[in-house]
C-alpha cells in the first residue's frame, strides 16, 4: 500500500522537504557522479567522478569536479572546488532580472524569468544551480549538450551574464529614480 500524507497525497520524492534552505548557509548538491573502469590484469580497476554545485541561496553559486578512486574522496575533492569557484550573481527578488541564453561547449541553457508561485521550471543540472542560487521562480530549457558538466557551466554563464536594470543605467550614466530612466530631449 502507498504511503499518504496528511493531505491524502503520495509524499514527491523530488522534494523531500519543502523547506528552502536559509539564506547565507553554504548547501552542495551532487550533480552527476560517473564510473570509469579501467582493465588491468587482475580485473576492473574502477574510479570515480563527481560534480558539484554549492551556493548559498542569496545570490552566490559555483561548480567543481573531482576523480577519486573511492566516491566519498570524488565528493570531497568535487566540494572543495565548487566552494572556491563561487561567484555572485544578480538576482530580482526571487526570479532573475531578463531572459539569457548561456553557453559552455555545446551546451546551450535558456533561461526565462517567471511569475511569483511558478517554481523552478528545470532539469538536473540547470534545477541544482537555481536551487543553489536562490532562485525561486525561472523557467528553463537545455537547448543543446545533454552533457552534466557543460550544462551546469553553461548555466552558470547564464547567471553571470545577467544584469539588473539599475546596474544598466548606472554603465550608461543615465540618473535612475522612478524606474524609468530620464528622458532625454532630442531636440537640445
Amino acid at each position: 500500500m502507498a504511503q499518504t500524507t496528511s493531505s491524502g497525497r503520495r509524499p514527491d520524492s523530488r522534494r523531500p522537504d519543502r523547506t528552502p534552505a536559509a539564506k547565507g548557509d553554504t548547501t552542495e548538491k551532487v550533480v552527476f557522479i560517473n564510473r570509469c573502469a579501467k582493465v588491468v590484469k587482475g580485473g576492473r580497476r574502477f574510479s570515480f567522478s563527481a560534480l558539484i554545485v554549492a551556493g548559498d541561496h542569496d545570490g552566490k553559486v559555483g561548480c567543481g569536479f573531482g576523480k577519486a578512486n573511492e566516491v566519498s574522496e570524488a565528493i570531497r575533492k568535487a566540494s572543495e572546488a565548487a566552494r572556491k569557484s563561487m561567484e555572485k550573481v544578480s538576482l530580482n527578488e526571487n526570479t532573475i532580472p531578463h531572459e539569457v541564453v548561456g553557453e559552455y561547449d555545446g551546451a546551450r541553457v535558456l533561461l526565462r524569468p517567471a511569475s511569483p508561485g511558478t517554481g523552478i521550471i528545470a532539469g538536473g543540472g540547470v534545477r541544482a544551480v537555481a536551487e543553489a542560487a536562490g532562485i525561486r521562480d525561472v523557467l528553463a530549457k537545455s537547448l543543446g549538450s545533454s552533457n552534466h558538466a557543460n550544462v551546469v557551466k553553461a548555466t552558470i554563464a547564464a547567471l553571470r551574464s545577467l544584469r539588473r536594470r539599475d546596474q544598466i543605467f548606472k554603465a550608461r550614466g543615465i540618473h535612475f529614480s522612478d524606474g524609468k530612466g530620464d528622458q532625454h530631449d532630442a531636440s537640445a
